[in-house]
């Protein structure tokens, strides 16, 4: 009868073991997601869903305020395709040297409830004319080459 005892026992840890770990795997995964959206969709959600997302656009020229060699920037961000859509973006960190209007970032953050402006966390730009020369260079060796 001892052995029916220990069975039991065995199996009750292991159906707590496995339930707490699909918890933490369940949180885990439900608090560090991340939506990556365009302006447009995200202008087209709800307020509480725009909690935790990413953000990609290109920065107007209108409303720049901050910038490379400062802490923080505030900008509007447009969107890619239309650009007659924006959202005020609020960044307080760092700026990258190649921020400026007219390049395209990816910012996350998120949108408080009844705020107007999306506060970012982070601030990520891309530069597309200095990787566009770099494939022209490559593209012309290898022809080059050839």
């Amino acid at each position: 009868m001892a052995k029916k005892n220990n069975k039991s026992i065995y199996a009750a840890a292991l159906v707590l073991l496995l339930g707490g770990l699909g918890w933490l795997i369940f949180s885990g995964v439900s608090e560090s997601s991340v939506y990556f959206v365009n302006v447009a969709e995200a202008l087209a959600l709800p307020e509480g869903e725009l909690k935790n997302a990413r953000l990609f656009g290109i920065v107007d020229e209108a409303d720049l305020s901050g910038g490379p060699g400062t802490m923080g920037a505030t900008f509007r961000l447009l969107d890619k395709d239309d650009t007659s859509r924006a959202i005020m973006v609020s960044y307080s960190g760092a700026v990258p040297d190649t921020f400026k209007a007219g390049v395209e970032v990816i910012v996350e953050g998120g949108v408080a409830p009844g705020a107007h402006a999306f506060t970012a966390r982070t601030l990520m730009t891309k530069c597309p004319s200095k990787y566009q020369k770099m494939r022209d260079e490559e593209k012309a060796e290898k022809a080059h080459q050839s």
